[in-house]
C-alpha cells in the first residue's frame, strides 16, 4: 500500500465544493496545514469568523472525502475561523452581571469586566502549569500535581496543550489511540484513575509537529472542549513552556481559573519564569503560586544537600511579587526513573517523602481556588 501524499490530498479536497457552492475549497484558498503522518490527515479549512457554525457541514464534507481515499487510516479537519480585513467584527459578548473575578493574590488594580469565556462541560476549575522555559520539569511537576490533588479526594483530568513536546503519554505510561463516540466527540485516555488528552496520542512520538498558529489553536480547542471529561473537579493543563500562540489561545479563551509557575532557583530561569507570570497578569488570570523545582539535591549514599541551582530564588520571587510559594521539589533521581518510567512517585512511592511534597503542594493549590471553581460559565452544546 503506498503512501498518501499531500497531492492525493488536495486533488480529492479540490472536489469539495466552496460555500454557497462556489468553486472548490482548493482553488478558493481555503485549504492549509496539509499534514500527513502514518497516513493519517491533518489539515484546516479557513472560514469567515462568522460562518464558522454554519459551514461545519462543509468541514464534514471535507473530513468523510479524504477518510474515503485509499490508504488513509484516519483524518482530523479543524475550521480556522478568519475575519477578512474591513469586515465588521462579530458582536462581542456582554460581561457577567456580577463584578469580575476577584482573587486575594491578584494585582490591587481594577480592571474592566472580562468578556465570559465558554466553560467546559462538567468540569470546575480548570488550571495552567507554566514555565516560562523549557527543561525546568514542568511536564513532570503537572502530571504529580494531577495525581496529588486526585489523592487529596478530587476528581482530576489533565490536558497535554504542547502541541509540539507532548509527554503526557510517556509520563503516565499512556498508549494506544483514543476512540471517537457521537457528534465527534473523543473519549479520553486514562490511567492511575487519571483523565487525560494529548496530541501524542494522535500521532507517533517521533513526529515532528510543524503546524502554525491557527492550527495549533483549533487543535487546542478540539482536545479541550470535544472531549468526554465527564465530571471533574479540576482539569490541570499541561502548558508548553513560553509565552506564544497555546498560551496566548488558553488564557483568552478558556475560563481558567488560575495558573501555577513551575520554576528552577537559578536566575536565568526565574527571568524567563517572569515573563509568564507578566503574561498571565496581562490577560487577567490570577496567580495560584510559584514551584521550585529541583530545588537541592540529597545524595543518596550519604544524604548531604547540595543546591545545584542555587536555593530560594523561587521563593523570594514570590514574595517579591505578593503570590504564594507552593513549595519546593528536590532533584532526585528517583523522580527522574519514575517518570521515565511512567509511574510518577505520587502513585508508585505515594508513601515516600517527595510524593507528601507533590500532595501538600496540590492542597495548597486547591485552597487558593477556595476549594471550588471560582465561577460558573456557561455550557458548551454539542450539536
Amino acid at each position: 500500500m503506498s503512501d498518501v501524499t499531500k497531492e492525493d490530498v488536495l486533488a480529492v479536497l479540490s472536489k469539495v465544493r466552496g460555500p454557497d457552492l462556489e468553486g472548490d475549497i482548493v482553488s478558493r484558498g481555503m485549504v492549509s496545514d496539509v499534514f500527513i503522518s502514518d497516513n493519517k490527515v491533518y489539515f484546516s479549512i479557513t472560514v469567515p469568523s462568522e460562518r464558522a457554525q454554519e459551514l461545519e457541514p462543509l468541514r464534514i464534507a471535507a473530513e468523510r472525502s479524504v477518510k474515503a481515499m485509499p490508504g488513509v487510516k484516519g483524518a482530523l479537519v479543524t475550521l480556522t475561523a478568519d475575519r477578512k480585513a474591513g469586515s465588521s467584527p462579530p458582536p462581542r459578548p456582554q460581561p457577567p452581571s456580577s463584578a469580575g473575578q476577584s482573587h486575594g493574590h491578584a494585582s490591587g488594580h481594577s480592571h474592566p469586566p472580562q468578556r465570559e469565556k465558554a466553560g467546559v462541560p462538567g468540569v470546575g476549575a480548570i488550571i495552567a502549569v507554566a514555565s516560562g522555559k523549557g527543561g525546568v520539569g514542568k511536564s513532570t511537576t503537572a502530571v504529580n500535581l494531577a495525581l496529588g490533588l486526585q489523592a487529596n479526594g478530587l476528581r482530576v483530568g489533565i490536558l497535554d496543550a504542547d502541541i509540539y513536546g507532548p509527554s503526557v503519554p510517556r509520563l503516565l505510561k499512556i498508549s494506544g489511540r483514543p476512540q471517537q463516540i457521537e457528534n465527534r466527540i473523543i473519549k479520553p485516555m486514562e490511567n492511575y484513575g487519571l483523565k487525560a488528552m494529548s496530541m501524542g496520542f494522535l500521532v507517533d512520538e517521533e513526529t515532528a509537529m510543524i503546524w502554525r498558529g491557527p492550527m495549533v489553536q483549533s487543535a487546542l480547542m478540539q482536545m479541550l472542549r470535544e472531549v468526554a471529561w465527564g465530571e471533574l473537579d479540576v482539569l490541570v493543563v499541561d502548558m508548553p513552556p513560553g509565552t506564544g500562540d497555546a498560551q496566548l489561545t488558553m488564557a483568552q479563551q478558556v475560563p481558567l481559573a488560575g495558573a501555577v509557575i513551575v520554576s528552577t532557583p537559578q536566575d536565568l530561569a526565574l527571568i524567563d519564569a517572569r515573563k509568564g507570570i507578566a503574561m498571565f497578569r496581562k490577560v487577567e488570570v490570577p496567580l495560584l503560586g510559584i514551584i521550585e523545582n529541583m530545588s537541592y539535591f540529597l545524595a543518596p549514599d550519604t544524604g548531604k544537600r547540595y543546591d545545584i541551582f542555587g536555593h530560594g530564588g523561587a521563593r523570594g520571587e514570590a514574595e517579591r511579587i505578593g503570590v504564594p510559594f507552593l513549595g519546593e521539589v528536590p532533584l532526585t533521581i528517583d523522580i527522574r526513573e519514575r517518570s521515565d518510567a511512567g509511574t510518577p512517585v505520587v502513585v508508585s512511592d505515594p508513601q515516600g517523602a517527595t510524593a507528601e511534597i507533590y500532595r501538600q503542594i496540590a492542597a495548597k493549590v486547591w485552597a487558593e481556588l477556595g476549594g471550588r471553581a471560582p465561577r460558573q460559565t456557561p455550557a458548551i452544546v454539542f450539536e
